[in-house]
């Protein structure tokens, strides 16, 4: 199956030009100038489709790099399968997404991973990767994590929050990253001071201070920076390359800045929520209405200026990636469970569907740069997490996982308009985008054009992933 995508611009973290794209099967085969004679009568003929992209930008397939399909949290389990959360994905332009393994306390670590290959087998829209949670450090744990790298999967998270749940203590933490520094394993770190904000979130509640508002009370941004510092200062340590996951705070940033400055091999993420949300307008709405926002790390207060300092650094790449922490619950009989004690909420927003669409809205009003755009979507997350060359770019031999984004469409989010995700609400509604994914390939194959579906399950394939080629 031949298709050629014609009289586009195509866009890449380094640039823009106007290029015709040319697929061959699961691959892309050529870039040409527009009306090229190099593609050739013959080859012109075998063509099997031609997409005009005249006035659109061609862009490689997003990734989104931090995602929780059928996650078990809080008593439930959140409401995308790998069916439904991947397919919302491919209607946002997300052709990959890598999600995240879970190992329970006693747990082996490797039955975890069996059995969430067993989760996503031959149910994915598109293609998938996996991090590994390590949430119970044991030597076979630790000896667990040689054996990571051979089954396709080079990076591990911990979590500094979560005490009784996931938790880690810092001689936990230490032990896992001295292991992970010799393998070249990337550790991704959930920066929270868990036992501080379990203290915290308990005064609140003593107090009758039981809605969701005060979830981000309790997860006050003192807890992030400190958690965040301590992680840095451990990988320093142990030379182990460091991804803090969802930033949300300011001084959380300052501290990974710091960092980098000195020449550490440390990462951050932000999520579209801490760009556009906040604790006042979101966590704050009328009665149990907040609960749709709640997540960890939380949404931070607009009067403090989080929001507006995530984007700066985006700009100066003092945070070098936005993915999701896609975690959906719905209202009814999930998020419904915090009543009355914030502490019993579910944990997640579902964004996996909107984030190119939002990122993109970013550059329509100036705050980033199309190709920052391309960089912070896909190409970043493609060499943070090894899958460069194959991810992450339009380039020949790459995956053809291409995008066709119309800059003069509109999108407007919410129930009832771009919503496909597995949930009762939308968190984005009433957002509007001043654009549109109009055609999204996955490997070679059409999944959406416009308006319509022509993905299935099991269209995606498990991606094995090398050592991060983002490190110094």
């Amino acid at each position: 199956m031949k298709t050629l995508i014609t009289n586009g611009t195509v866009v890449s973290a380094t640039g823009r030009v106007v290029a015709d794209v040319l697929i061959d099967g699961e691959r892309i085969q050529a870039l040409l100038a527009p009306g090229s004679q190099l593609l050739g009568s013959e080859l012109s003929a075998s063509v099997d489709r031609v997409i005009d992209a005249a006035g659109k930008y061609v862009i490689p397939g997003g990734i989104d790099a931090h995602t929780h399909m059928q996650m078990p949290f809080g008593g439930t389990e959140a409401s995308d399968t790998f069916e439904t959360g991947t397919r919302a994905a491919a209607w946002g332009g997300t052709t990959t997404i890598i999600d995240f393994a879970v190992q329970k306390h006693g747990e082996r670590v490797m039955d975890a991973l069996a059995a969430w290959h067993d989760k996503a087998a031959g149910v994915c829209a598109v293609d998938y990767a996996f991090h590994q949670i390590i949430g119970h450090v044991t030597e076979d744990s630790l000896q667990a994590l040689g054996s990571l790298a051979d089954e396709g999967i080079t990076s591990y998270k911990m979590f500094m929050a979560y005490p009784g749940v996931f938790y880690s203590d810092d001689a936990q933490i230490l032990r896992a990253m001295q292991r992970a520094a010799d393998l070249g394993l990337m550790t991704m770190m959930h920066a929270e001071n868990g036992p501080v904000i379990d203290v915290l979130a308990e005064q609140l509640v003593e107090a009758g201070k039981t809605g969701p508002y005060y979830h981000g009370i309790a997860r006050a941004w003192q807890a992030e920076e400190e958690a965040t510092h301590r992680a840095i200062m451990l990988a320093n340590l142990t030379g182990a390359p460091l991804y803090v996951v969802h930033v949300s705070a300011k001084q959380a940033v300052a501290q990974l800045a710091t960092a980098r400055d000195a020449g550490q091999n440390v990462f951050g993420e932000t999520c579209p929520q801490y760009l556009y949300l906040s604790l006042e307008d979101q966590l704050g709405a009328p009665g149990f209405e907040g609960a749709k926002w709640v997540c960890s790390t939380p949404l931070r207060s607009k009067h403090e200026h989080h929001q507006e300092h995530m984007w700066r650094a985006l700009r100066t790449n003092d945070v070098q990636m936005v993915a999701t922490d896609h975690c959906p619950f719905c209202m009814s009989g999930q998020k419904e469970l915090g009543v009355g004690d914030f502490r019993k909420i579910p944990n997640g927003i579902g964004s996996v569907e909107h984030r190119m669409d939002l990122m993109y809205q970013g550059v329509v009003t100036g705050e980033i740069t199309l190709e920052r755009w391309v960089e912070l979507t896909s190409t970043t997350p493609a060499r943070m997490f090894g899958i460069y060359g194959q991810k992450g770019v339009i380039q020949p031999g790459a995956d053809a996982d291409v995008v066709v984004y119309d800059p003069n469409g509109h999108t407007s989010i919410g129930l009832g308009k771009t919503h496909h995700m597995n949930m009762d609400h939308s968190a984005w509604e009433g957002f509007e985008i001043d654009g549109h994914v109009d055609t999204v390939i996955s490997r070679g194959r059409v999944i959406v054009d416009g308006d319509r579906y022509l993905g299935s399950a099991g269209d995606g394939r498990f991606v094995r992933r090398g050592l991060s080629q983002y490190l110094v």
